[in-house]
């Protein structure tokens, strides 16, 4: 299927003029695009199969984590403190280079982030307008309505998180409608959306699934977001509760089937996808053909990480060096989060030392901008993972992004617990224990702490510090101004001809 949309400021974000794009359909229902990209959806979305398609297509943002040069992990990961933007120079990728400095403008912004998940909240509007009146059964029904709505809670907790006060829209935006003047709404708005979205999709959700289902929104998905949603608002009480279902008795198996894995290194082995750890998982395969012409442009499947993150110039020397890609240098890790986790059995499994590497005469590197010699080990790409598919092996790497894990929602209740109690200590005790770690008294800092070592470089830690009240001081030194760099700027051509407003100190 073509995409024929014009992308023209916040209406190339509002019409669902790319709806049904990435799916395995004919053009053979759909009007020609007509009105800056808006197309006739009254021939559409008649039957269970067509509303699947377009399903499919709400479900192709979230490869926004992981997907293109303007991935959320690298991006956040080089405005925390745990990381620099890195890469080939101080010009390599303006976005990236600004987050991590906090040079970060509306003319560097990186448009795609507010308008691929406005594209989502698009195709999800739609969805929830459209099912009713569809040819399936009432359960297909409620699941499609429920993932719709799952899937518009995610994009819109993910806008409000990084720009603010954002347009609210709960309808298909139409080529009549005045989409220029579209009021931006106040956080809390927001987010009593997001809760409504999710609280009324749990109950229509399946418990568990499998086989070529994985990778939908089940209930516990949902949970776990909305715990996270709960907490980002200081809401404790209810995030402890949702975390809770999600959790079940800590280091054991929930009702949902989630429990950590045994061994913590075997989380990043590309093939051991879905495990049962995974609370939603992103999915990303070689078989996509990806490439440069549509790379990062929402038809790409590829995780993009793995290149960004290997070191330049990369080459193995001895027998026991890792066969590691060279790759762009993305991320390199501060002499900071090095010094943090020594003697954390975590280590190796998070942090490749090339330095070492070369000067044991392992192997040799090209140092990068900002490098210190170590590099992101999690998404670390291996030779034996270079496809041999059509298309750039360096945008057709198959590691899937877990965007929520078990040790990740044990850790949010603890926090929401307000690191206090017997609950709270046996979770921290849980992640702890899993990596041979003895226990430690639970505390606020300790919680803390032990987020930044289990989830070091997965794109959490700079939501983490902002949330906490802690990146003024965390990130002054890197430029980042109290009041001003909680949030994003909204990207320029976004307010152009809007009644937007740009947010505060920009």
């Amino acid at each position: 299927m073509k995409n024929k949309i014009f992308k023209i400021s916040i209406a190339a974000s509002l019409f669902i003029g790319t709806g049904v794009t990435n799916v395995a359909c004919t053009t053979d229902n759909l009007e020609d695009v007509k009105n800056l990209g808006a197309f006739d959806t009254s021939n559409f979305f008649r039957n269970e199969q067509e509303c699947f398609f377009a399903l499919v297509g709400t479900y192709d943002p979230v490869r926004k984590y992981a997907g293109g040069f303007e991935n959320m992990v690298t991006f956040f990961n080089a405005g925390s403190d745990d990381f620099y933007a890195g890469g080939g120079s101080a010009t390599d990728g303006a976005g990236i280079q600004g987050l991590s400095n906090y040079q970060l403008n509306p003319n560097t912004m990186p448009v795609s982030y507010w308008r691929d998940y406005y594209q989502g909240v698009s195709r999800a509007n739609v969805l929830v307008e459209k099912i009713p009146q569809a040819n399936m059964s009432d359960a297909i029904k409620k699941r499609f309505t429920a993932e719709s709505k799952s899937l518009r809670a995610l994009y819109y907790f993910e806008l409000v998180r990084m720009f603010g006060n954002i347009p609210l829209i709960l309808k298909e935006i139409k080529a009549t409608d005045d989409y220029y003047n579209i009021p931006q709404a106040p956080k809390a708005d927001v987010y009593a959306q997001i809760e409504a979205d999710l609280l009324a999709a749990i109950p229509d959700l399946p418990m568990t699934v499998s086989g070529d289902q994985r990778g939908r929104f089940t209930q516990g998905a949902a949970r776990a977001l909305l715990g996270k949603v709960y907490l980002y608002q200081n809401k404790k009480t209810e995030a402890a509760a949702q975390f809770a279902e999600v959790n079940g008795t800590p280091g054991g198996t929930s009702q949902y089937g989630y429990k950590l894995v045994t061994d913590f290194a075997s989380l990043w082995v590309t093939d051991n996808k879905f495990t049962s750890e995974s609370i939603f998982e992103v999915m990303h395969t070689n078989k996509g053909n990806s490439d440069w012409g549509f790379w990062g442009q929402g038809n790409d499947e590829g995780n993009s990480i793995n290149i960004m993150v290997a070191p330049r110039g990369y080459s193995k020397i001895a027998t026991d060096a890792p066969d590691v890609v060279a790759g762009w240098a993305f991320n390199p890790i501060t002499q900071d989060l090095f010094n943090f986790m020594q003697g954390d059995p975590r280590m190796n499994a998070t942090i490749l030392n090339v330095k070492a590497l070369k000067q044991q005469g392992k192997a040799d590197y090209s140092p990068a901008y900002m490098d210190n010699g170590y590099f992101l080990n999690k998404y670390m790409p291996t030779k034996d993972e270079v496809t041999t598919l059509p298309g750039p092996s360096e945008l057709n790497y198959r590691q899937n992004y877990i965007y929520i894990r078990l040790a990740d929602t044990y850790l949010m209740e603890a926090e929401a617990l307000n690191g206090t109690g017997a609950r709270a200590q046996a979770l921290l005790d849980a992640v702890r224990a899993r990596v041979g770690l003895a226990s430690v008294p639970v505390s606020m800092q300790a919680v803390k702490d032990e987020r930044r070592r289990e989830l070091a470089g997965e794109g959490h830690r700079w939501f983490d510090l902002v949330r906490w009240g802690e990146a003024p001081a965390k990130l002054g030194s890197r430029g980042f101004v109290a009041g001003k760099n909680e949030i994003l700027p909204i990207p320029y051509t976004e307010l152009t001809g809007t009644i937007l407003q740009q947010n505060p100190n920009y």
